[in-house]
């Protein structure tokens, strides 16, 4: 909304409140927090085992089966306990990410094939090995399988990632598909468009979904309903559509020529590509994660409070889960995602329900694939401990604004102040590049609010709603009993408005409320300057090179430079995922980090460099195999300064000293 003086008027028909005004939280007296009701409890691991989990599954007994990335098959007994019991079942697999159980037998999905095993002699250790199929490899690293998810029928749905050659490629057969595959090794392909497709299964409704990762034609993280003969996005997937069981026609090349330039948003190519399956729901990068996992359904309001039929999604970069509610509208998934429970010790890659039904098992890596959670594997339980916490159970549309819906009746005064919410939309590119930045930013004009008599919901009339765009919709209610949102804030996919009265009752003023259409990243300041300046006559006094390593590390781990000299570094990014480089003063790594974690929607355009005074210098971000130098003067006080990429969640592992001498 437009920096507005504040005026409201009240009427007495319904609880109804016309204003306008600037965002203003309303004073809040208590702050609660996630590890209030939700608590998390790491298995105790033996010493020696490397549970890099790749999978979690339960048999009727009660056991977890846990196959891990270096080959390992693990019977966990007594999982729930203090003191779990482990047995290695099997050995030998190669980096399997999924299993599933079923009449007696497990099956696993690894890099080249789907394998079925079971213990025949009931020994403990699996001795019989079934290969149901096997796709080809190339050998490149970047050739990871999940699955298999069962179908009603007892057939299996398994997804292939794309290779990795400085963008996503199919560089064989079915990569960046969904197959559908049964007990006898038949093949159907199901739906391509596919990236990094880790997470997939079913809603509380029996529909498949699958969670998708930023990178190459992927703006952001999202979470996409996929139906027979969809095309998600990726056009890798489309060179292998004129193979027999194909259920699509479309073609590489008529995807791959869309021109880049033109900015466009995906669900603006629907009409030129109508396989195209936009997301139901987004997960906005670097607010809410880096890359979405997997995910499970709430079944029932005794797991984790008053949200049966919800989902929750993992988040590997981030150690965390987020909460989703979907809604179909107009015969179109939608919804909305909210943060649900940070802090695990590692990289949450795999979900499942525990034999109790109420303690959630997170299966953990942060090999190669750094994480906020420094554990380097693992498995995390989490519990709720009964007690409700003050959120916004769902976002739902409507024809001309959102009906929030509250887990506690709202406090009266707060929720009809108007200046407590706050609507601002976006959306990103659709382009080859890797990732997007925010474009089309709009904040929204509220023209009125409509509190419930029973204080659960609050409908928001909202000017300019705009279909295909991520609505960040924020609220500083109290409940009754004085307690602000554990999570105040959801981000609503607006794939369909509801039929309807589109007007919000405008009061006046200014609705556009663009901040641009793009990033301004790369703007040079004097803390990013990219030409030799031109009192230089003799040129920099030293000359750096700094690229990457796999595992989100800088390649140098130290740097050292005289003091007062004058610098030309060359930055490489050499990974497959965004970069750049931040010099700070010493010590500083950690908290400037942190704050790039906390820009929120401002990010995209500060390159992920917060603006604070122990940020000495800096690179654009850098895509995949792009470069940069910057020019600039060393301090002259000696010391171990640091260099650090700042891009949320790498500063973690990936930085290294600058020695001033």
């Amino acid at each position: 909304m437009k920096n507005l003086k504040s005026s409201c008027f009240y009427f007495m028909t319904g609880v109804i409140i016309f204003c306008s005004g600037v965002w203003n939280v309303h004073a809040q007296s208590s702050s609660p927090s996630e590890s209030d009701y939700y608590s998390i409890d790491p298995m105790p691991v033996p010493e020696g085992i490397i549970l890099e989990a790749g999978g979690l599954a339960f048999d009727e007994n009660g056991d977890l089966m846990v196959p891990t990335r270096r080959g390992e098959v693990w019977r966990i007994s007594n999982p729930g306990s203090n003191d779990p019991s482990f047995n290695r079942f099997a050995q030998g697999f190669h980096e399997p990410l999924g299993i599933n159980y079923r009449n007696h037998a497990w099956y696993i999905t690894q890099r080249g094939d789907l394998t079925k095993i079971e213990d025949r002699n009931n020994d403990g250790k699996a001795d019989w090995f079934k290969t149901i199929y096997r796709w080809p490899l190339t050998g490149n690293y970047h050739e990871y399988s999940y699955g298999p998810e069962f179908l009603p029928n007892g057939e299996m749905l398994v997804t292939l990632n794309l290779s990795w050659i400085g963008q996503g490629a199919s560089l064989t057969k079915w990569r960046g598909w969904m197959l559908q595959i049964s007990e006898d090794g038949e093949i159907t392909p199901y739906a391509t468009g596919l990236r990094s497709p880790i997470g997939f299964g079913f809603n509380a409704e029996g529909d498949i979904f699958y969670t998708e990762n930023q990178g190459d034609w992927i703006g952001s993280g999202w979470m996409t309903h996929l139906e027979r003969g969809d095309f998600a996005g990726n056009p890798e997937g489309l060179k292998w559509t004129h193979l027999e069981g194909s259920p699509l026609d479309l073609t590489f090349e008529e995807v791959n020529r869309l021109d880049d330039s033109s900015e466009r948003p995906l669900f603006e190519y629907k009409e030129q590509i109508p396989e195209l399956k936009p997301p139901a729901v987004w997960f906005p990068h670097t607010i809410q994660g880096i890359s979405t996992s997997d995910f499970v359904v709430i079944e029932n309001d005794n797991q984790v409070g008053p949200f049966a039929g919800q989902l929750l999604v993992g988040d590997q970069g981030h150690s965390k889960i987020l909460r989703v509610y979907q809604e179909k509208v107009k015969g179109e998934y939608q919804g909305v995602s909210f943060g649900f429970r940070e802090g695990f010790s590692s990289g949450v890659i795999k979900l499942a329900w525990g034999p109790d039904n109420q303690t959630l098992y997170t299966g953990m890596t942060n090999r190669g694939w750094s994480s906020t959670g420094q554990a380097p594997f693992g498995i995390d339980r989490m519990r709720w401990n009964g007690q409700i916490p003050f959120e916004m159970k769902m976002i739902q549309a409507e024809s001309n604004g959102f009906t929030l819906t509250f887990t506690k009746p709202v406090d009266f005064e707060s929720a009809a102040n108007i200046n407590n919410y706050q609507v601002t939309d976006f959306i990103y590119i659709y382009h080859r590049k890797y990732g997007s930045p925010v474009i089309n930013r709009q904040d929204k004009t509220i023209t009125r609010v409509d509190v419930s008599e029973d204080r659960q919901s609050v409908r928001l009339y909202v000017d300019g709603l705009r279909e295909g765009y991520i609505n960040e919709v924020r609220s500083g209610v109290e409940s009754n009993e004085g307690n602000t949102l554990l999570h105040p804030v959801g981000y609503y996919t607006l794939n369909n408005l509801p039929d309807g009265n589109r007007s919000a009752m405008v009061t006046g003023g200014d609705t556009d409320g663009s901040s641009g259409s793009g990033s301004d990243e790369a703007s040079e300041t004097s803390k990013r300057v990219t030409d030799m300046p031109a009192d230089w006559s003799q040129g920099p006094d030293q000359t750096l090179q700094l690229g990457t390593q796999p595992g989100l590390r800088f390649d140098r781990e130290e740097m050292t430079v005289e003091a007062g000299s004058k610098i030309a570094l060359t930055f490489s990014n050499e990974d497959d995922m965004l970069h750049n480089v931040v010099i700070v003063e010493p010590g500083a790594a950690d908290p400037v980090g942190s704050q790039a974690m906390q820009l929120g929607l401002e990010g995209d355009a500060l390159g992920y460099v917060p603006q604070m005074e122990e940020v000495l210098f800096h690179t654009s971000l850098l895509e995949p195999n792009e470069s940069e130098t910057i020019y600039f003067q060393v301090p002259d006080t000696p010391g171990d300064y640091q260099f650090v990429c700042t891009f949320p969640g790498h500063h973690i592992t990936m930085r290294g000293i600058l020695r001033v001498i």
